[in-house]
């Protein structure tokens, strides 16, 4: 009967203040719907690879370049190392490699029994090796994943892949024709169907093709170099028990042993490391950004997982002092109820149950808000985000719990503070602890808001860098550039012919073909040194193979000597072009680069290539990473080009579009047009950079709604204790504009404090983030102003609502219900 009566004094009270519980309900509710949205997307990034079976012992095998001191770091390695390291080491149980395709979209081909061709391209392909199947767990629905990947023309390919080619009949040894700029165009016998475990992984692929097939499976049979073609992903498989550090601490004896003379011959050496399978995806921090797919970031994680937490704390800080703040309407009830003997214990479970039975509500509310809002959450971060029934309900019970600790941390404070008013003071109308209580409330709100504007700070200095990065000189023109995918041989080998009719347009100022273009990855590279030096003062220089239109066509402008043309036909035969980063790390200069030559020796051979002109640095590779040394060559002679790239004239480029496929429809009926603008493409870079940026947003207006419920309620009850206050100030001529300014001005210091607290702190936070991308804004004074301008502005805005409607009161009504 004791707790009923609890409850029903509790659930009177909430009634009796309706705004007050409204403002603590929806505060609470919103800290933890946001606690939980954030949460699941934490657990979904720190989830990656966790359902397969051997993801204990399963480990990725690095590799740490290093070139005159430098070190660079990235997941891939050469394709001898997985058999050699099964060897050497008896702690490996089991070796796999893992080749993604270098093409954004890959071309399959299927032709029915009518004889009709069906086409489509698909992303996110790879070579694997023969047992990558047992190493890493997929759901086979059709074939065997022991033998899978045993046929050198054997593919496996998604659920949804096999329904677009196939409908709902069987996959399982129908032929499929590939045709990849990676592997060549060749025929493969679907020897496996799996479905997606609904789960993230770091090895995000729609289809597998054998390793052993196309070129290849000639490549890996005539290759034993240790030092190059560092185009594979090493994966292996410790034996139950094995020390994975044992194995770390074997390598730079392994590394001396077997790759040394690979390496001299080089000009650099290297250092292998293991990561964890597990840690992949947050911390392979490579280099470009990359490893199999885009990883996560952890700041990233770190900075949703404070906003979270803020966000809660706000809540509950919201509580806590307007529990506090009213106190004094509630001192006569405590003052009655210890004059009739109620216990100091008893009052305290009463305040504490009224906590703990609103923050069950808000836990409620919560839960629906979370339900509601996830799908659109999802769509704002990007993430197809699937969490387990089993998880589900743990953490569902998690955030009960928490719920119940944060209604009983936010309701300590009120319910011990309360409970102490002596009866006597209080029926004097003295409470005690006023002063203590007030001080409290004005440190809370500086706690509230100085989060705000650190919130505020991160959203504008992640927006300015989203800026920066969209409307940075790239070094190119990337605006009306369309890129054309030439998937299959035949299609390269139309290139020319293509040219030449698209030529013809008016409307197209220019066309390229190229291996890559600027914004994805370009695989070539060579070790190339200077004249008079050696291979081991070479440098790793990018390089791509293009016609002689390229550079012209992107708009590259030279700094020195000239671009390629065809009036100059030895172009294609040792020409390079090179950007000022080259020329620096060759050791020239940019008055003497031209005509001069750098040299590439692989396995006892020597190719010297001339420098025809120096281009200024321009970003091949988006703006996370520094430019580094970049090289362009003329491949006319096989015009087995990737990309066409076409440089279209101002205006409306859907005819011009329309245009171009219909002449490809001519030319190569039998595929499909695809096409991309080089310019989103860029950006694609920055995706979750922007999501990021967007989730801050949301989140910081959010986090900065709360702290404003909170400041009105207690504006207004500041206006409510000063009301017979403000009458007599009224009646002895106080100005409604004077009595706002006096209501507000306690409260600004209090945020004006808060700015000058959080702005520093906000500072160290921010840039720590910014050194994720090579090129950045700066966090300049004007950031902290625009910041200080919101802040002050919001607060002014919230306070003065409440502040307006106590300077407008009559003062014989104020002094009346005095």
């Amino acid at each position: 009967m004791l707790v009923v009566n609890y409850l029903k004094v509790a659930w009177r009270n909430l009634m009796k203040s309706k705004a007050f519980s409204f403002i603590n309900v929806f505060g609470l509710s919103v800290g933890l719907a946001c606690c939980m949205l954030i949460t699941l997307y934490i657990l979904h990034e720190t989830g990656y690879d966790r359902y397969h079976k051997n993801i204990d012992r399963l480990y990725q095998v690095g590799t740490t370049f290093i070139t005159e001191g430098v070190e660079h770091r990235q997941g891939s390695s050469p394709s001898p190392l997985a058999p050699l390291m099964k060897t050497v080491f008896s702690q490996v149980e089991a070796t796999a490699r893992l080749k993604p395709l270098f093409e954004d979209k890959t071309l399959l081909q299927y032709r029915t029994a009518s004889g009709d061709l069906q086409s489509l391209f698909e992303e996110k392909g790879g070579l694997a090796d023969s047992n990558f199947f047992q190493l890493f767990t997929y759901n086979f629905i059709e074939g065997n994943p022991n033998t899978a990947m045993d046929d050198p023309y054997g593919m496996v390919i998604s659920e949804e892949i096999a329904q677009k080619m196939f409908g709902s009949a069987p996959a399982l040894g129908k032929t499929i024709h590939i045709s990849s700029n990676t592997n060549g165009d060749h025929d493969y016998a679907v020897t496996g169907v799996f479905r997606p475990a609904g789960q993230p992984s770091h090895i995000d692929m729609r289809f597998f093709l054998s390793m052993y097939g196309g070129y290849y499976g000639a490549f890996l049979k005539r290759t034993t170099n240790l030092a190059n073609n560092n185009q594979f992903y090493t994966y292996i498989l410790l034996k139950p028990g094995a020390d994975a550090g044992a194995i770390e601490r074997q390598f730079p004896a392994f590394v001396d042993t077997y790759e040394g003379k690979d390496l001299k011959e080089a000009g650099f050496t290297k250092k292998q490391f293991l990561l964890p399978v597990r840690d992949i995806h947050l911390y392979a921090h490579t280099e470009d950004g990359y490893d199999i797919t885009q990883g996560g970031s952890a700041p990233s994680l770190y900075i949703l997982g404070c906003i979270a937490v803020f966000t809660l704390l706000i809540a509950c800080v919201n509580f806590m002092n307007l529990a506090t703040a009213r106190s004094a309407k509630r001192s006569s009830e405590v003052g009655v109820r210890k004059a009739l003997g109620a216990h100091r214990s008893a009052l305290v479970y009463q305040f504490l149950g009224e906590a703990l039975l609103m923050a069950l509500i808000a836990f409620g509310f919560a839960l629906l808000l979370t339900y509601a809002a996830f799908p659109g959450f999802g769509y704002l971060a990007g993430k197809d985000i699937h969490i387990d029934a089993p998880r589900l309900w743990a953490l569902g019970g998690a955030f009960f719990i928490l719920a119940l600790i944060t209604g009983l941390i936010s309701g300590s404070y009120p319910a011990f503070y309360l409970s102490s008013f002596q009866p006597v003071r209080i029926m004097k109308g003295r409470s005690s602890g006023t002063l203590a209580a007030a001080s409290l409330r004005k440190g809370l709100v500086v706690f509230q808001f100085i989060i705000s504007v650190m919130l505020i700070v991160a959203s504008v200095v992640i927006n300015r860098q989203m800026r920066f990065v969209r409307e940075a000189d790239l070094g190119f023109a990337k605006d009306r550039q369309l890129v054309v995918p030439l998937r299959s041989t035949d299609a390269q080998k139309l290139f020319t012919t293509f040219k030449t009719m698209l030529a013809a347009d008016p409307r197209i100022l220019s066309t390229s073909g190229s291996s890559a273009y600027p914004g994805i990855d370009n695989p070539n590279d060579q070790v190339l040194y200077a004249e008079g030096k050696t291979v081991n003062d070479a440098y790793d220089v990018k390089l791509n193979y293009t016609d002689f239109d390229f550079l012209q066509t992107l708009g590259v402008q030279p700094v020195a000597g000239r671009l390629f043309s065809n009036r100059f036909p030895t172009d294609s035969v040792d020409g390079i072009v090179i950007n000022q980063r080259a020329v620096k790390e060759m050791g020239y200069t940019l008055a003497n680069a031209v005509g001069h030559k750098v040299y590439s020796s692989f396995q006892g051979h020597t190719q010297a290539y001339r420098i025809v002109g120096v281009v200024k640095d321009f970003h091949f590779a988006d703006l996370h990473v520094l430019i580094d040394a970049y090289g362009v060559m003329v491949n006319s002679v096989f015009n087995n080009f990737n990309y066409l790239i076409v440089h279209m004239s101002p205006g409306d480029p859907a005819p011009v579009i329309a245009s171009i496929q219909q002449t490809w429809k001519r030319l190569n009926p039998g595929e499909p047009f695809e096409y991309t603008f080089l310019d989103q493409q860029f950006q694609k870079n920055y995706d979750a950079d922007t999501r990021l940026a967007d989730i801050v947003a949301y989140f910081t207006a959010i986090a900065i709604g709360i702290s404003c419920l909170g400041l009105l309620g207690l504006a207004a009850f500041s206006a409510e204790q000063r009301t017979k206050e403000i009458g007599i100030r009224k009646v002895l001529g106080a100005s409604p504009a004077g009595i706002v300014v006096m209501l507000s001005g306690d409260f600004m210091k209090l945020v004006i404090l808060s700015i000058a607290v959080a702005s520093p702190l906000a500072w160290l936070a921010m840039r720590r983030w910014l050194q994720d991308f090579a090129y950045k804004t700066t966090i300049d004074w004007t950031v902290f102003a625009l910041t200080a301008l919101a802040a002050i502005v919001i607060a002014l805005v919230t306070i003065s609502t409440q502040a307006v409607r106590a300077a407008t009161t009559s003062p014989v009504k104020s002094l009346r219900s005095e």
